[in-house]
């Protein structure tokens, strides 16, 4: 296709990291190659993996993958799962590693190089900030915090001891990707209005566990760690914990961190956090245990107006589609869809056609071992600010869904103001809802969420909503397993 009258020309990853550090430097990432540790290129790099159950055994073939990189810890609290994984990995591995409940353990080691964070959300940001006060480099799985004030302290540790931190956003690593971002920054499509993201996967209900007695052996203690849980019930371990406030953000932060980053990758690279945010959704049809939604339709708008859409769509039913996947919708009325390129009012698309962009090779893994070896926070893909921002765009997108109201389930409850784009595209969810799904109109409900204002440079809420709002910026923590404060950290 014709390239329009590009404003500015494509950045590198690094100008691109210099402009975010020109907004002010509370946002700048630090570390240099004399900072952390360094690996030299032949050296063998050792990575402890914490969390092995589900995703963390990915990890473990991740890393193993990797040339001249030992796995020397496996740590998680039960100890049913890090048995069964530590004896498949012996049989696979000839390097002598060792096994922990508590994550200090291995972070004491000397030799340990590396943490693999594969844990439930809510231990992300604290073994995150743990190793980097430790001088350990750290991959972390997405989301890198469950709150919005953990989040900072994170940016805030990794400035402090110039270690890597690398989110675990695979996509970060795609330089395809990268490139159609680029290209959008430099305005081949013209202006960028509004980037959405879709995590609109199948899932189903968890039904009700009771309160219970942990199961045996499991350290109940080392398992709630940072969470503020008086009660075990089963639905917690080993999966369903992603349902439930405390312990997890619902597929919005969970699948849909990958969408939320993508769709904030796109808006234009000198913009850090929005200014505005709103949801509305519901859990519908499952009436089970879980308290986050399965229906969700958000928006977030940055200080130069261009905003993120944001739509969950979980509750399966015959003909349901699967969208996990990005859109971009520009100022001229052209847009980007599947790969395709389509012009205003035109049911003709071109296929998108960029040069890749610029990431450091490898895929995450490799990318990651890169970083360690030289030493250079800005190699991560996926560093501590663009999880830092990505996260918190899900975050208060999340903390308007939780000082919602109950309205009926009618399109008119979609309060969007003048904002006509936000309205349309809701409506879409809301016929897919009531027309695909079934949902009855007499006795369901949406949670509508109010516009929450935002102060990008401070981090806190303004406005109306501002006292509620800025109560969900950070949870409470057991004692033991407290976020330092950003200034002591």
């Amino acid at each position: 296709m014709q390239s329009k009258a590009a404003p500015a020309q494509s950045r590198s990853r690094r100008n691109f990291l210099t402009t975010i550090a020109a907004v002010g430097s509370s946002f700048m990432i630090s570390g240099t190659k004399s900072s952390g540790n360094i690996i030299g290129a032949n050296e063998r790099l050792r990575i402890g993996v914490a969390g092995v159950n589900g995703r963390g055994q990915s990890h473990i073939g991740g890393w193993s993958s990797q040339s001249n990189v030992e796995i020397a810890w496996l740590v998680d609290p039960d100890p049913q799962v890090l048995g069964n994984v530590a004896g498949q990995l012996e049989k696979k591995s000839e390097s002598k590693f060792q096994t922990a409940a508590d994550v200090r353990q291995a972070l004491d080691d000397k030799t340990l190089d590396a943490i693999s964070v594969a844990t439930p959300n809510h231990w992300h940001s604290l073994i995150t900030i743990w190793a980097a006060q430790a001088g350990k480099h750290v991959y972390v799985e997405k989301p890198m915090s469950h709150d919005v004030g953990e989040g900072r302290v994170c940016v805030a540790a990794q400035a402090k001891y110039g270690v890597v931190i690398q989110h675990g956003t695979q996509n970060r690593s795609n330089a395809k990707i990268a490139g159609l971002h680029e290209a959008i920054h430099a305005g081949k499509f013209g202006r960028l209005k509004i980037s959405y993201g879709y995590c609109c996967k199948p899932r189903g209900s968890i039904g009700f566990k009771p309160v219970s007695d942990p199961p045996e052996g499991l350290d109940w203690n080392m398992w709630r760690g940072p969470a503020d849980i008086q009660e075990f019930h089963g639905n917690f371990v080993h999966y369903n914990w992603h349902w439930f406030w405390l312990t997890g953000n619902g597929d919005l932060n969970n699948q849909g961190t990958h969408q939320l980053d993508i769709a904030r990758w796109a808006i234009d690279p000198d913009q850090t956090h929005p200014v505005r945010a709103m949801a509305i959704g519901g859990r519908f049809q499952w009436k089970d245990q879980g308290e986050t939604p399965n229906t969700m339709f958000a928006m977030a708008e940055y200080p130069n107006g261009q905003q993120v859409f944001f739509n969950v769509r979980n509750v399966n039913y015959k003909g349901y589609q699967q969208q996990v996947e990005n859109e971009y919708y520009f100022e001229d009325g052209g847009k980007i869809i599947r790969g395709m390129y389509y012009e205003k009012d035109s049911t003709e698309g071109v296929p998108v056609d960029v040069p890749d962009g610029n990431v450091t090779p490898g895929g995450n893994w490799a990318s990651f071992i890169a970083a360690c070896r030289a030493g250079d926070p800005m190699m991560a893909n996926g560093n501590v600010d663009d999880a830092h921002y990505g996260c918190v765009l899900g975050h208060l997108m999340n903390n308007s869904y939780r000082l919602g109201q109950q309205l009926p389930f009618d399109l008119k409850s979609g309060r969007f103001g003048d904002n006509k784009d936000a309205y349309e595209h809701f409506a879409k969810l809301h016929s897919i809802m009531a027309d695909g799904v079934g949902v009855p109109v007499e006795g369901s409900e949406y949670t509508v969420g109010p516009v929450l204002t935002f102060d990008p440079k401070t981090e806190k809420h303004t406005g109306d909503y501002a006292d509620k709002a800025n109560k969900l910026l950070k949870d409470r923590n057991r004692a033991g397993f407290e976020i330092p404060d950003v200034a002591k950290v």
